[in-house]
């Protein structure tokens, strides 16, 4: 058993890193006027891209005949993932879209699961997500064209994930280095059609390094550094707050409060997903 001064420095570093991810998505949200969603999204794909395989360093990975298609699926889809998140984000709430496109880890789970038990978590959260289907009339009714944009989100990180285990074993750490390459060369063609020369000004670079940096460069360092010291059932756990700490920031940061119904749902959200994670079949050691 690992003593509990050992776990300090890896839960803050996990906390820190989902802190980043919501700001930079916050952040991503004030350059849409400019450079449209998607376009921000290549913005974010090709700076992050280049950043992480620096950090990672990419080059040392060895694509063969037999290990690239698993790598190229798990890039498209980190790529969709990415793309219809911040697309959902232009008519939803920061916090409502991160709770959504947590359906998608919390699928694989269920779907993996050899518990009766995530099934519950799993009707905990479908019940969150009717509690933030649009009601006719209603003032706080959300796009449905956003959540569906969410929920396309949220296939995407399922397949992003069986598929990116399979890439990991094949190619260890340099396996995001070179997903984030994949992805941001299907992005680019897309941000550049609906950006245009905003892309390329160099004006905004100063912005786009700061969202990458954000959303890319600092959770994948801190990420790192709380897998190597906190047991995966525990990792799990904690990044299930994403979706509540995406709406604190979204309250502080874009002004997007949220009704008690919605805050309901994201608490349901979460909480089946830090069920599912802590009932994992896996080494807590």
């Amino acid at each position: 058993m690992r003593p509990a001064s050992a776990l300090v420095i890896p839960i803050l570093c996990l906390l820190l890193a989902i802190v980043s991810m919501a700001a930079g998505a916050a952040f991503a949200k004030s350059l849409f006027p400019v450079m449209g969603a998607t376009g921000t999204t290549a913005a974010r794909a090709v700076m992050g891209a280049l950043i992480v395989f620096v950090l990672l360093r990419g080059w040392r990975a060895r694509l063969t005949r037999d290990n690239w298609k698993p790598l190229a699926i798990y890039g498209v889809t980190l790529g969709g993932t990415n793309l219809f998140f911040f697309i959902s984000l232009t008519t939803l709430p920061l916090g409502i879209a991160s709770a959504i496109e947590f359906l998608g880890p919390l699928s694989v789970s269920v779907i993996f699961s050899q518990t009766r038990k995530d099934y519950f978590w799993a009707a905990l959260a479908v019940l969150g997500l009717v509690l933030l289907m649009p009601i006719a009339g209603s003032p706080d009714a959300l796009d449905p064209i956003g959540i569906c944009w969410a929920l396309a989100s949220a296939a995407c990180w399922a397949l992003y994930i069986i598929y990116g285990r399979q890439a990991g074993k094949q190619h260890g750490q340099q396996a995001v280095a070179l997903g984030m390459t994949a992805a941001a060369l299907v992005i680019a063609p897309l941000g550049v059609a609906e950006a245009g020369p905003a892309l390329f000004d160099i004006a905004l670079l100063p912005t786009i390094i700061a969202l990458a940096v954000l959303s890319s460069a600092i959770p994948i360092s801190l990420e790192m550094i709380s897998l190597q010291g906190l047991p995966p059932r525990t990792f799990g756990v904690l990044l299930s707050i994403e979706p509540a700490i995406s709406a604190v920031i979204g309250f502080v940061l874009l002004d997007e409060a949220l009704t008690i119904r919605q805050m309901f749902a994201i608490a349901f959200v979460v909480i089946a997903c830090a069920g599912a994670a802590a009932s994992a079949r896996s080494d807590d050691g």
